[in-house]
């Protein structure tokens, strides 16, 4: 991003991971997965623990090398898809409240998920959408590289230093750091390793995220 497309006074933003962060949506990745792994008779349990650390052509690769990657994909879609329209979930409490709160060209989401399912949770929690949103389908590389955080920030016309990164998952926090960001850990008992600060509860966050969006001029 060169110098002119960075806004005269820059301005604090705020990049969301999504699932597990706004979303809990754990139990509903681990059902998903369940079923996709009895589907090609693997061990479930496995299956879920490489998908935690990996995005799914990854995943496939090491637990089912010798199925096709793409009929793969297809299923999991299929089966991730389904959850949308029927699964069980809920928005993170604090969330609606503070995506309610934030200016929508100060906030993104950073997901390793698909735009069009985002929207589908989002819609059926009550959640604001942002301007911004940076999938899977966005980047090459995905998380833990540091490539979808800075092209949320490049969207938002915000400088790197500028932004606030809330994640709950190791590979999040690594994105954060190597694209030079602030990164808050929400959501998890311990902190992740290289959090800034770590918040037990999106909850517990909130106030402090408000004032780190807030602009300098209204900043006490």
């Amino acid at each position: 991003m060169t110098s002119d497309q960075v806004q005269p006074n820059p301005r604090k933003c705020v990049l969301f991971d999504v699932d597990g962060t706004l979303i809990d949506a754990l139990d509903n990745q681990r059902r998903v997965w369940a079923t996709w792994a009895r589907h090609y008779g693997l061990d479930a349990a496995e299956v879920y623990r490489v998908a935690l650390r990996t995005r799914p052509l990854e995943t496939f690769a090491k637990v089912a090398p010798d199925q096709d990657p793409r009929e793969c994909l297809a299923a999991l879609h299929e089966l991730e898809d389904e959850d949308v329209r029927s699964g069980a979930y809920a928005a993170f409490d604090g969330a609606s409240e503070l995506l309610g709160a934030l200016p929508t060209e100060a906030w993104a989401l950073v997901t390793s998920n698909y735009e069009h399912r985002v929207r589908g949770r989002f819609t059926r929690t009550g959640l604001p959408t942002p301007r911004v949103i940076v999938d899977a389908a966005a980047v090459e590389e995905g998380k833990p590289s540091p490539v979808p955080y800075l092209l949320a920030a490049e969207q938002l016309a915000a400088r790197p230093e500028d932004c606030l990164v809330i994640e709950d998952a190791p590979s999040g926090v690594e994105a954060g750091l190597r694209a030079g960001m602030t990164v808050w850990g929400v959501n998890t008992t311990a902190a992740v390793a290289g959090v800034h600060r770590h918040f037990s509860s999106l909850r517990e966050a909130v106030p402090d995220i408000l004032a780190f969006a807030q602009p300098k001029g209204q900043q006490e």
